[in-house]
């Protein structure tokens, strides 16, 4: 299967963020319906339009431009200050969100990142298909848009996701850049700034289809490496590829959204083990064990619920995992249609560093006051987390549908 790259831009990100907080706080007002810009001191009115709306937009307002200009293209325009705190946060439970659809997640920016296809699309019909979901899927929990462009390399899903706004998903794949991209003038292409602009322009090259038919020893002469750069980005030229997110996890979770609500306790505990062993795969796989468990509960109506616990002794055991979730889910469960189901383990610790022993710990490793009931217990938990270690190295090496439990098998 060839490269498959999604790039998952946040709509107007600081306006976004900023209207959902203020709603929180009470406002009526939804700064992304009215003419508004994300600026810098509302007072003096001195500083940049760091964001704006669309209505804002329709008024000629550009982003970068001074706020007195703003002003005075739009006098009835509302300003709020940008918070970057609460941004970084926000962004932090995007990502963190993303993650647990896909993991391998190259973050470039506050509200940007691109998506390496590949390890879900067996999951879906197609990438289209894939990103549509993607994208409705942060809506509904985050109650924000995004563009996502699908190519086959980043320079050209970055451009995709530049397209029409807001909340599209769009294609630039190799085979499309003649089409699509070409005609654009030169100031639209990845990369390229408002001074090499004018040296294109001076050199009589005015859309991106200019630019690539020219000569690379020209545009080198006059812009060295950044004109080569930008010869291959207009050609659809880009050999990157996406770089997983550096930072150790802080936490591992999974969630579903399915199909049709469900009704009954036993259809949401197939759909707990199933996350149960994806989130146990992934600790096993990154060596770390699980202080904390949450379940989260969404119901058709949109409400969120979840309830988490702290565990008496890290693990990465699938069962333990999946036992703790059925008591949190009994615990929440209001027995209203459910619509989606998920599982986050959090308070990670690596798998070699030593854990405080439990009570029940040390009655078994102490083989003269441990009872036959204890040692039958430990021979278990060992049994468990031996068959844990082999359904990940047969998932590993066959594919994660090679081996499923008899639970999660569909009826004909």
């Amino acid at each position: 299967m060839e490269s498959i790259i999604f790039h998952i831009d946040v709509n107007s990100a600081f306006l976004s963020w900023t209207a959902l907080s203020l709603l929180e706080q009470g406002e009526s007002i939804d700064l992304r319906e009215i003419p508004s810009i994300i600026g810098g001191d509302k007072e003096q009115r001195h500083g940049i339009v760091l964001a704006k709306s669309t209505y804002a937009k329709s008024y000629g307002i550009q982003t970068g431009e001074p706020i007195v200009n703003a002003f005075k293209k739009c006098p009835s325009l509302t300003m709020a200050a940008p918070d970057h705190n609460m941004y970084r946060e926000r962004s932090k439970k995007l990502m963190e969100f993303l993650s647990s659809i896909c993991p391998v997640i190259e973050q470039v920016s506050i509200d940007e990142c691109y998506m390496d296809y590949s390890p879900i699309c067996h999951e879906y019909s197609s990438p289209i298909e894939a990103a549509n979901t993607i994208k409705n899927l942060i809506f509904e929990k985050f109650q924000f848009t995004v563009n996502i462009g699908i190519s086959d390399c980043k320079v050209l899903a970055k451009m995709a996701s530049d397209f029409q706004k807001p909340n599209l998903v769009h294609t630039l794949f190799s085979y499309e850049i003649k089409e699509k991209m070409w005609p654009l003038t030169v100031d639209n292409l990845f990369m390229c700034g408002h001074s090499s602009v004018e040296t294109l322009h001076k050199l009589g090259i005015l859309t991106i289809g200019d630019l690539a038919a020219s000569e690379p020893s020209i545009l080198i002469s006059h812009l060295k490496s950044h004109g080569k750069t930008l010869w291959e980005f207009a050609n659809g030229i880009d050999n990157s590829k996406v770089e997983p997110l550096p930072e150790k996890a802080k936490g591992i979770g999974n969630s579903t959204t399915v199909s049709r609500d469900l009704e009954t306790k036993e259809e949401a505990y197939k759909v707990l083990m199933s996350l149960a062993e994806s989130v146990g795969s992934r600790l096993r796989n990154e060596k770390q064990k699980a202080g904390m468990i949450s379940c989260e509960i969404k119901y058709s109506t949109f409400q969120s619920v979840s309830h988490q616990t702290t565990l008496p002794s890290p693990t990465d055991s699938t069962t333990l995992i999946y036992e703790t979730a059925k008591i949190l889910f009994d615990e929440l469960w209001n027995y209203n249609p459910i619509r989606l189901l998920g599982i986050r383990t959090s308070k990670l610790t690596d798998i070699s560093q030593p854990t405080q022993l439990t009570l029940f710990d040390i009655m078994t490793s102490d083989t003269n006051s441990s009872t036959s009931l204890n040692e039958e217990q430990y021979k278990r938990k060992k049994k468990q987390e031996q068959l844990d270690k082999a359904l990940d190295s047969i998932k590993l090496k066959y594919g994660k549908d090679s081996i499923v439990r008899g639970s999660l098998l569909k009826k004909k």
